[in-house]
C-alpha cells in the first residue's frame, strides 16, 4: 500500500488529477454549508430526522438537504433527466441510434440533452421541495420574491454540481457523479458515528452489535459481488497469413455479476422522490402518506433497484454487438454458433447472472430498514446504513481500479 502511494505521488499527471478531485470536493463541501435565504436550519434538521424518505435523499447530498443549502438537490435533477432519456432510448429508435450507434459523438449529444433537461427539473424539484417543507411547517417562507431567489439559487447550485461532475470525469479520476455522491456520504460519516455512540444505551447493546455485523457483511458482500465474474469460454479459429499462423488461442469473456454498479440504487431513489414531489406540489395528502409508509417504501425501493439493474444493464450492455465483434475477430463460444446464436446465449447467461446481482443490491438497499424494524432502534441513520456503505465501497473499488490501470500504463511505457 505504501509503495503504491509512493508511485502515485511520483507520477505527476496522476497526482495532479487526484489533487484536482480533492479540490472539487472541498468546494462542494463549502457549498453544502451555504443555506438558501429565509430558513430556520434547526426546524429543517428536526423534520429530516423524523422523515425516513427525505432522510434517505439527504444521504446523497452529504447533509446539504437538511441544511437547505444551495446544493440541496445534489445531482438529483441530472440523474432524473438521464433516467428519462435512457427510458426514451427504448421507445424512440432515433434516440437509441444516437446513443448506441453514433459512437462518442452521439453519447456527447445525448449527455447534452440530459444537461439541458436537468435545469427545468431542478427548478421544479426545488420549488416542490420548498412548498412541501412549508406545508409541513419546517420553513416559514411566504414572500414570493424570497421563494423565487431560493429556487434560482437551488437551480444554480445543482447546475454547478453537474459541471463539477463533468470536470471530474474529464480531468480527474473515476466517474464524477459517483465520486460527488461518495464525497457527500463520507463527509458526514464521522459525525453520524459519533452521534450513534453518544446515544448509546446498555439496553441497546444487541442492536449496535447487529449494526456492526451488518456493516461487515455489507462490505464483504460488496467486494465479493463487485469482483465476481461469470467467465464464458471463447476460442479463436486458426488463420494462416503468409508464413505466420494467427489465432488458435482460448480465453474467457468475463460477465460481471453486477455490471450496473450502484447506479440502480441512485436511479431508484430519484424515482421514489418524484411522487413525494408531486404530492407536495399539488397538495395531495394521500399520496404523501403512502410514500411515507415504511412498508410501501421498503417494497418499492427493493423492486425499483431490482428493475433498474436489468434496465441499466440492457442500455449499457449489448450482447449482439459483442457477438458481432467476436465473429469479426474469428472468435466463438465452444458449442455455440457464431452470430445470432451467440448473442442469445450471452443474453440468457446475463439474465441468470443479473438475478443474483439485482437481488443482492435490493437487499443491501433495504437492510437498514430491516435492522431498524427488528431492533426497534431508530438512531441508525441512512448515512451509515447499507446504502451508504454500498456506495462507499463500490466507488472506492472502482476508483482504485482506475488508479491501478493508470499506474500499469506508466510501467508499460517505461
Amino acid at each position: 500500500m505504501f509503495n503504491k502511494l509512493t508511485e502515485i505521488l511520483k507520477a505527476k499527471d496522476l497526482r495532479n488529477k487526484i489533487f484536482f478531485v480533492l479540490g472539487i470536493f472541498v468546494i462542494f463541501r463549502l457549498m453544502a454549508n451555504i443555506p438558501v435565504p429565509g430558513i430556520d436550519i434547526l426546524r429543517i434538521k428536526e423534520f429530516f430526522a423524523s422523515n425516513q424518505l427525505f432522510g434517505l435523499m439527504n444521504l446523497f447530498t452529504g447533509g446539504a438537504m437538511d441544511k437547505l443549502s444551495i446544493v440541496m438537490l445534489g445531482l438529483g435533477p441530472y440523474i432524473t433527466a438521464t433516467i428519462v432519456f435512457q427510458l426514451m432510448t427504448m421507445i424512440f429508435p432515433q434516440i437509441e441510434k444516437m446513443y448506441k450507434e453514433e459512437g462518442e459523438q452521439g453519447k456527447q449529444k445525448f449527455n447534452q440533452y440530459c444537461r439541458i433537461a436537468a435545469a427545468p427539473l431542478a427548478m421544479f424539484q426545488g420549488y416542490s421541495m420548498l412548498m412541501f417543507l412549508r406545508s409541513q411547517g419546517a420553513i416559514g417562507m411566504t414572500d414570493p420574491l424570497t421563494i423565487f431567489v431560493a429556487v434560482l439559487s437551488i437551480t444554480a447550485g445543482s447546475a454547478l454540481l453537474m459541471w463539477f461532475g463533468e470536470l471530474i470525469s474529464e480531468k480527474g479520476i473515476g466517474n464524477g457523479v459517483s465520486l460527488l455522491i461518495f464525497a457527500g456520504i463520507v463527509a458526514d460519516f464521522p459525525t453520524n458515528i459519533q452521534k450513534m455512540f453518544l446515544t448509546f444505551e446498555q439496553s441497546q447493546l444487541f442492536s449496535y452489535i447487529a449494526f456492526i455485523i451488518m456493516s461487515i457483511v455489507i462490505i464483504a458482500g460488496v467486494v465479493l459481488v463487485n469482483e465476481a465474474r461469470r467467465n464464458i469460454p471463447v476460442s479463436y479459429a486458426r488463420r494462416v497469413r503468409g508464413n505466420k499462423m494467427y489465432g488458435g488461442a482460448s480465453t474467457y469473456l468475463p460477465l460481471n455479476i453486477n455490471p450496473a454498479g450502484v447506479i440502480p440504487i441512485i436511479f431508484a431513489i430519484a424515482i421514489l422522490m418524484i411522487p413525494s414531489m408531486i404530492g407536495s406540489f399539488l397538495n395531495i395528502s394521500w399520496l404523501k402518506d403512502i410514500m411515507q409508509n415504511s412498508w410501501f417504501h421498503g417494497i418499492s425501493y427493493f423492486l425499483l433497484v431490482f428493475i433498474f439493474t436489468f434496465f441499466y444493464t440492457a442500455v449499457t450492455f449489448d450482447p449482439k454487438s459483442i457477438a458481432t465483434n467476436l465473429q469479426k475477430m474469428g472468435g466463438f463460444v465452444p458449442g455455440i454458433r457464431p452470430g445470432e446464436n451467440t448473442a442469445e446465449f450471452l443474453q440468457n447467461i446475463l439474465n441468470r447472472v443479473l438475478v443474483v446481482g439485482a437481488t443482492f443490491l435490493g437487499l443491501i438497499a433495504i437492510m437498514p430498514s430491516i435492522v431498524q424494524g427488528a431492533t426497534g432502534v431508530q438512531q441508525f441513520s441512512f448515512m451509515i446504513g447499507g446504502t451508504g456503505l454500498l456506495i462507499i465501497v463500490s466507488v472506492a473499488l472502482e476508483t482504485m481500479k482506475q488508479i491501478d490501470s493508470q499506474l500499469e500504463m506508466r510501467q508499460y511505457d517505461a
